[in-house]
C-alpha cells in the first residue's frame, strides 16, 4: 500500500484488497490514458483525477489480447507554475518501474530530485537523447505531515536586499562549481560567518526564529525532503470519492516556488499566506520535453 494514498484523501483504506478495489476503478473509469509503443511492449499510463490536479496514476503493459497488467501505481499532485528551468537528468529507478529526474538548482544548495510523473512524454523522446538538457520542471509536492509555524519578523531593509544576497550567492556557487577560487573562498567565509551567528543566538533565540526556508533531504529515499517555506496561497479541495478535505498550498522555499497538497487530518494548525508550513514531503515534477 502506497503510504502517501493518505495524503489525497485515501486515508481509510486498510488493506490490500481495498488498494487493487482502487487501481481496479481507476483503470476502468480512467480520464487520461497515454500510450508509447517499444520493441518489445505497449507501455500505458492510465490516470483519475479525484479532485482538481490530484489523482492516481497506474502504469502497466498491455498484452497481445489487450490484457493491462499493473506494473506501478503512485498517487499524484500536479503543479500549476514552472518552479525551475534547468538541465535535468533522468533516470530509471533500481527497485520499481518508476523514473527519477535530477537538476541543479543552486538556491537550494543541494541537487533537486524528484519522481517523474510524465514518464510516457520521457520515452516518447528519449531517443533524442533529452539528458542533461535544459528543460521546464514544474514541481508539486505530498506531504504526509506538516505543522504551521507564524513568520519572522523582518526589518524593512532586510526584506528588499533578501533578493539581491540570494542572487549574489547563486552567482557564487554557479562560479564555484566551475572551479573559481575567489568565489570557493567567499563562499566558506559566508559560511564560516553564518555559523558563528547561528551559534550566538542559538543560546537565546528558537531555531526557527533564526532560519527562515530550509530544504533538506530527508530519510533514505532520494526525492524526500524536510523542508520549512513560506506559505503564499492556500486554498481547500474535497476528494470526490471520500469527501476527505486536502490542502492545496503554494510554498515559497529558499526561493523555489511550488504547490503542495496534504490531507486536512494532517496539518496541525491553520495555513495562511505569510504563514510558514513545516514538514516531510514527496517531490514530485512534470519535464517538459517538447
Amino acid at each position: 500500500m502506497h503510504s502517501f494514498l493518505k495524503t489525497i484523501g485515501f486515508s481509510q483504506l486498510n488493506n490490500r484488497a481495498e488498494v487493487e478495489k482502487l487501481i481496479h476503478k481507476v483503470v476502468n473509469e480512467a480520464h487520461e490514458r497515454h500510450l508509447v509503443k517499444t520493441e518489445n511492449a505497449s507501455i500505458a499510463e492510465i490516470s483519475m483525477e479525484f479532485a482538481e490536479n490530484i489523482g492516481i496514476t497506474v502504469r502497466g503493459e498491455y498484452d497481445e489480447q489487450d490484457g493491462f497488467h499493473v506494473e506501478h501505481y503512485f498517487p499524484f499532485f500536479r503543479g500549476r507554475n514552472v518552479s525551475t528551468k534547468e538541465e535535468v537528468y533522468i533516470s530509471k529507478r533500481v527497485d520499481t518501474d518508476a523514473y527519477t529526474g535530477m537538476c541543479d538548482d543552486y538556491r537550494l544548495g543541494v541537487s533537486l530530485i524528484f519522481y517523474l510523473q510524465n514518464v510516457i512524454d520521457y520515452m516518447n523522446v528519449r531517443a533524442k537523447n533529452q539528458n542533461g538538457l535544459p528543460h521546464q520542471v514544474t514541481l508539486a509536492a505530498l506531504a504526509l505531515d506538516g505543522k504551521i509555524l507564524l513568520p519572522v519578523e523582518k526589518k524593512d531593509k532586510k526584506t528588499n536586499t533578501g533578493s539581491a544576497e540570494v542572487k549574489q550567492r547563486t552567482q557564487l556557487i554557479a562560479e564555484a562549481k566551475k572551479g573559481n577560487q575567489e568565489a570557493i573562498d567567499s563562499l566558506t567565509i559566508d559560511d564560516i560567518d553564518l555559523y558563528a551567528m547561528v551559534s550566538k543566538r542559538i543560546k537565546y533565540e528558537d531555531i526557527y526564529s533564526i532560519v527562515d526556508t530550509s530544504f533538506i533531504p530527508y530519510g533514505s529515499e532520494s526525492d524526500n525532503y524536510t523542508i520549512l517555506g513560506t506559505i503564499l496561497d492556500c486554498h481547500t479541495v474535497v476528494n470526490s470519492d471520500t469527501q476527505e478535505t486536502l490542502y492545496v498550498l503554494s510554498i515559497s522555499c529558499n526561493d523555489l516556488n511550488f504547490d503542495l497538497c496534504i490531507n486536512k487530518k494532517d496539518l496541525f494548525g491553520e495555513p495562511l499566506p505569510g504563514r510558514r508550513f513545516r514538514g516531510n514531503i514527496w517531490m514530485q515534477g512534470s519535464v517538459d520535453f517538447l
